[in-house]
């Protein structure tokens, strides 16, 4: 399973790591991502998403049905 959130579509980025001496390494920003399961009323239904934090502020705020069809209308969930 990849590493990215089904709902608004964030991954890892890279991005450098660097040192006192002002030396750079590469290195990889990872999101944050939870396995979670959420209840949708009108379908009457329990889903699994692998979502990040924001995600699930996100659904808390607005609603999981709001939230699932932006994320179909942007193309992230099929």
């Amino acid at each position: 399973m990849s590493k990215v959130c089904q709902l608004t579509g964030k991954k890892a980025i890279v991005g450098n790591n660097v040192s006192f001496s002002n030396k750079k390494n590469k290195r990889k920003f990872s999101v944050n991502l939870f396995k979670k399961r959420f209840f949708i009323p009108e379908e009457d239904r329990w889903v699994t998403l692998r979502v990040s934090a924001s995600a699930i502020k996100n659904i808390n705020k607005r609603g999981i049905s709001s939230v699932l069809k932006e994320a179909k209308s942007k193309g992230f969930l099929n």
